[in-house]
């Protein structure tokens, strides 16, 4: 196994896990913004009213995104299966 497979495997895991998780943190980022505008401009500052509207959100963005996400997963795994054979000799 040479370096530079090494590298290339890390690399995909990398950007794997960062296409994974992306969507629902950027998602998170999103709405904890929006609440902490609405929390500053009202003064309302409750610390657990940002916490059930990120939860359902990323929640929903799981279940729609779930047939993508998976489609990234299988991807990555048939890549990493089919490489085998050349990670052995």
């Amino acid at each position: 196994m040479s370096h530079q497979l090494v590298i290339d495997l890390t690399r995909d895991a990398i950007i794997t896990a960062l296409m994974l998780a992306a969507p629902m943190l950027l998602i998170a980022l999103g709405v904890g913004l929006i609440i902490s505008i609405i929390q500053s401009v009202t003064q309302i500052q409750e610390q657990t009213l940002v916490f059930v509207p990120k939860l359902v959100l990323v929640g929903g963005a799981f279940i729609v995104g779930l047939p993508w996400l998976l489609q990234i997963l299988i991807r990555y795994t048939q890549q990493l299966i089919r490489g085998i054979p050349t990670m052995v000799s």
